[in-house]
């Protein structure tokens, strides 16, 4: 199996949210339910204060503290590439996946009873294309494929001050810092 995963490169995000828009309009996501997030994070005082914005969906981490919390085994890695996806056919929409995800990846949908998560645009992939968010990103911070590669241009680092520690979920993302 080739674990996939996501680059992030904080020093060129803006915050601008554009991989968010373009992942609930792929997606048709109501309001209030987001697969992809922007957070602000400040840091410093006057006169060297910082602003840091970060792009996440789900990790499609190496731990995923949703999968054994799962009463029902819905949520389940895709044994050929590690992502972490949800069958609708067992999910009993009881939330327990939310709970545990320490990145709030797992999404309540009202409509249909159960829970939703960013897939990697899997249906793109499938047609050979990158995933909405890399796609739609202006500044091209976000990356997206097999996670070993991404370490190896990017490098390790895989949290930022404010985020739950990586430690956690073992969560497949490489974050360039300042």
């Amino acid at each position: 199996m080739t674990q996939i995963g996501f680059f992030i490169d904080v020093t060129k995000c803006i915050g601008c949210k554009t991989c968010v828009v373009a992942c609930k309009d792929k997606n048709n996501l109501e309001v209030g339910r987001n697969f992809r997030r922007v957070y602000s994070f400040e840091q410093g005082v006057f006169p060297n204060p910082s602003l840091t914005h970060v792009s996440l969906s789900c990790n499609h981490c190496d731990v995923p503290t949703c999968i054994p919390n799962c009463p029902t085994t819905a949520i389940f890695k895709r044994a050929e590439d590690g992502a972490v996806l949800i069958d609708h056919d067992k999910c009993v929409g009881c939330r327990y996946c939310e709970w545990n995800c320490p990145y709030d990846a797992p999404q309540f949908n009202e409509q249909l009873g159960k829970m939703t998560k960013c897939d990697t645009c899997f249906d793109l992939r499938d047609a050979g294309e990158e995933p909405v968010c890399v796609t739609s990103c202006p500044l091209r911070a976000i990356e997206f494929g097999p996670i070993k590669e991404l370490r190896k241009k990017y490098g390790n680092v895989s949290e930022i001050k404010g985020m739950p520690s990586a430690s956690i979920t073992k969560p497949n993302l490489v974050i360039k810092t300042k």
